[in-house]
C-alpha cells in the first residue's frame, strides 16, 4: 500500500502539511555558510553544507541527505502531478521534493522548503574551548 502524503493526513500539524515555500524567497535559498541544515519541527540532522548546491530552481537544493535514513521518500500525486515528497526521517514532517535532475555524485535535486530547516554552523557545532 502507497504512504499518502502529508497534505492528505488529516491532524497534521501545518508545518507537516506539505505546504511549500514561494520560489526565491527562503531564508537558506542563497545560503552557503559551513554547516548543518537539521529539521525545523524536531531537530535531526538532514543535509550538509557540502553538499548544497544552486540548482536554479528557487529553493535550497542538495544532491544527498547527511546519512541514510535522515530522510525518507514517499510517492507524491497532489497537484495533478507525479513527485516524490521528501520527509524528516524522524519526525515525519514535509520538507520539499526530490527530482533526478540533479549533479554528480547522486544525480539527485533534493528541493527543500527553508521553513522546514535550521541551520546549525560548524562553529555551533564544535565550540571553542
Amino acid at each position: 500500500m502507497e504512504k499518502e502524503t502529508a497534505g492528505e493526513r488529516p491532524g497534521i500539524p501545518t508545518d507537516r502539511k506539505a505546504e511549500t515555500d514561494p520560489p526565491f524567497s527562503g531564508k537558506y535559498y542563497r545560503h552557503f555558510a559551513s554547516g548543518d541544515y537539521l529539521c525545523a519541527s524536531c531537530g535531526a540532522s538532514l543535509f550538509l553544507s557540502d553538499a548544497k548546491y544552486d540548482s536554479g530552481s528557487g529553493w535550497p537544493s542538495f544532491y544527498a541527505p547527511c546519512e541514510a535514513g535522515a530522510v525518507e521518500s514517499v510517492a507524491d500525486h497532489s497537484l495533478g502531478m507525479d513527485r516524490t515528497e521528501v520527509l524528516c526521517g524522524k519526525c515525519g514532517s514535509h520538507l520539499g521534493h526530490v527530482f533526478a535532475d540533479g549533479p554528480r555524485p547522486t544525480g539527485m535535486r533534493y528541493c527543500i522548503n527553508s521553513t522546514a530547516l535550521e541551520f546549525r554552523g560548524n562553529d555551533e557545532r564544535h565550540p571553542k574551548r
